[in-house]
């Protein structure tokens, strides 16, 4: 009796101690990670089941800016260097841990059964699949896709030609839904958004020197510990497997 009540005492003891080092952990992170963060985050909460991990998705722009104006986030994952940046003038306080992620690919994706083949960018007959239609991606005035669209797109010396026909989204997964339901005949999206989609196929992809290189930085911007456990865990191999099997590819 006596060895019993021992172990309930220290069954109580480890509890109790494992409540009060608990956190939910809210993370605003960039649209297009939306999958992949929310099985990582399955992953984190099997090993970790004392801590609970919240996301909430959008541009990246939106959240910064909500983050500005005191959201109650931890941990953010920008779609570029751009809006960290932005954040780290705002709140320089906030950000802790910053490190460069993963890296994305853009690509001209299309309706799963729309005719249109291309072996390349170049090879894509822009005028003629927009002459009544618009081109879908994230608008470049504040969403990151938006922003390496109009790289690409300036690249190409495309960019005046196509600039009044595009529909501008919200965000780039919002840009993805567009084309999805035939709203759109092109878009511009992430290879990422593309290889989650069944109901778009990808056109072309286009090459890195046409929009330089796409960085998904992340910062912890709160106090809480487990925020940056959620960040280590990020760049284990075990959530490496995921970013890659989801398209992301590995920082070099």
């Amino acid at each position: 009796m006596k060895m019993l009540n021992q172990l309930s005492i220290s069954t109580i003891f480890a509890l109790t101690l494992n409540m009060a080092f608990a956190e939910n952990v809210t993370v605003f992170a960039a649209a297009s990670m939306n999958n992949v963060l929310q099985e990582i985050g399955q992953d984190f909460e099997k090993k970790y089941p004392e801590d609970k991990i919240t996301f909430s998705f959008a541009s990246s722009s939106a959240l910064a800016k909500q983050i500005e104006q005191d959201a109650p986030a931890d941990l953010f994952i920008s779609a570029d260097l751009q809006w960290l940046d932005y954040l780290a003038q705002k709140q320089s306080a906030k950000i802790k841990n910053r490190i460069n992620l993963v890296n994305n690919e853009l690509v001209l994706v299309a309706p799963k059964e729309s005719q249109i083949q291309a072996d390349n960018i170049q090879a894509v007959n822009f005028a003629k699949e927009l002459t009544n239609s618009y081109l879908s991606v994230g608008d470049p005035a504040h969403v990151p896709a938006g922003k390496y669209a109009q790289k690409a797109l300036t690249y190409y010396n495309l960019w005046e030609t196509i600039e009044p026909k595009l529909a501008r989204a919200k965000n780039v997964r919002d840009a993805l839904s567009f084309v999805e339901r035939g709203e759109a005949p092109l878009g511009i999206v992430y290879e990422t958004d593309a290889k989650v989609s069944n109901k778009v196929k990808i056109v072309a992809v286009f090459p890195q020197k046409s929009y330089g290189e796409i960085v998904y930085p992340a910062a912890v911007v709160s106090e809480k510990q487990s925020a940056v456990k959620f960040l280590d865990f990020l760049q284990t191999p075990e959530a490496k497997a995921r970013f890659e099997a989801a398209g992301f590819k590995p920082i070099e």
